[in-house]
């Protein structure tokens, strides 16, 4: 996904938890002192996140739970709420989306998410009249102060054409998430067979927060064929699905639905 931009645009860009983490701004604090304190504490945020879920390093929790090393009393209360929200996810979704797999412990469809809404905090809270889009990977955390100024313009990502968007989403106050296997290959598989779902190429997902955006995104891929039908029940989303045939399809509140690609 990519974000329209003008000449009034400040943006940075950093890499944490593995992936690239840019924050787009507009507005009265835009390249100010009090967007670059904003900036660091939401990318400290990041760091943090990474040291307690990462599941590449030994050393964190996450990793020291799997192995059994540690209890979930005995980390951050922060696992607990993200192990919480993992198992919500489950129950909802019939077991297609589920934190534990094979065995292992692997929250990371759950964290992305939770830990960029975390991030966009200090940006809330200091950086009053401007606009930002915070975006991890292509998910994204957006927000406009000023009713009278534009929408952020979201481009969702055609995943048989990187080249090409299938629809550009205004987004106000909300997020965007994409689960798909254009990027990072089969990386999402149906909990309940193991098996990566081939019925969908990419599901984009639309809501108040990115916690919602990105696990249902998730979860509605890995549901296949059932997805589109399950996201259309979901109350306040809207899904983008892009079908392994290319066929485009919009689910839930067609109302924050965008305009279509060319």
């Amino acid at each position: 996904m990519s974000t329209a931009t003008d000449d009034r645009v400040v943006r940075r860009v950093a890499h944490v938890m593995g992936m690239p983490i840019s924050l787009a701004l507009r507005g009265r604090h835009a390249g100010d002192l009090e967007a670059h304190s904003a900036w660091a504490e939401a990318m400290a945020a990041l760091k943090d996140v990474d040291r307690v879920f990462s599941t590449y390093r030994k050393d964190s929790f996450v990793s020291r739970l799997d192995r059994g090393a540690l209890d979930v009393v005995d980390c951050p209360p922060e696992v607990a709420e993200v192990l919480a929200l993992g198992e919500r996810a489950r129950r909802e979704s019939g077991g297609a989306f589920d934190v534990r797999r094979s065995g292992r412990l692997d929250p990371s469809g759950v964290v992305k998410g939770w830990a960029v809404e975390r991030a966009a905090r200090p940006l809330r809270h200091h950086l009053d009249d401007t606009d930002f889009c915070l975006s991890a990977g292509g998910d994204m955390v957006c927000h406009v102060a000023d009713p009278a100024r534009d929408p952020w313009r979201i481009g969702i990502e055609d995943p048989h054409d990187p080249t090409r968007v299938v629809a550009v989403v205004p987004v106000r106050d909300g997020a965007v998430a994409t689960s798909g296997l254009a990027h990072r290959g089969g990386h999402v598989v149906d909990a309940r067979t193991g098996r990566v779902p081939e019925a969908l190429a990419s599901v984009t997902v639309v809501a108040a927060d990115l916690v919602t955006a990105d696990i249902d995104a998730t979860a509605a891929f890995a549901l296949g064929a059932e997805g589109p039908g399950w996201l259309a029940q979901r109350p306040g989303r809207t899904g983008v699905v892009v079908h392994a045939d290319g066929a485009i399809q919009v689910v839930g509140e067609r109302s924050h639905a965008g305009e279509r690609g060319q």
